[in-house]
């Protein structure tokens, strides 16, 4: 039997459902398609204010996409620190940040080709 994989944009609607549930901070997302040699197709980026609001974002995340979509992400990273988490759903690559590490990397610019849309601007 082939198992139904979901589609990316049913993924991204979840990931973002997961975030608006715990008031994830200015939530964008990076279209990544256009660009050659990019190792998934979209990024989703947001912060938490706190480690603990970071990982209760992942948490969210987690269990919003696992309930809906049967999914688990492939690979996360950075939990443990709950500064910069990483969720690795494939096609679509989510960071968690802490406002000071996102400023600080600033992955928005490093990507500046990508197409980035404003998905979520909770305060």
């Amino acid at each position: 039997m082939v198992k139904d994989i979901p589609n990316t944009e049913t993924l991204i609607s979840k990931i973002i459902g997961g975030i608006e549930k715990v008031k994830g901070v200015e939530a964008n997302l990076l279209d990544l398609r256009p660009i050659q040699n990019t190792v998934c197709s979209y990024f989703i980026i947001c912060s938490g204010t706190s480690n603990t609001h970071v990982n209760a974002i992942v948490s969210s995340i987690h269990k919003t996409v696992s309930k809906n979509l049967k999914e688990k992400p492939y690979h996360t990273e950075g939990a443990e620190n709950g500064e910069w988490v990483l969720i690795d759903y494939i096609d679509v690559v989510v960071h968690v940040f802490q406002k000071q590490i996102r400023d600080r990397y600033n992955l928005e610019s490093l990507w500046g080709d990508a197409q980035t849309t404003q998905i979520a601007s909770n305060y």
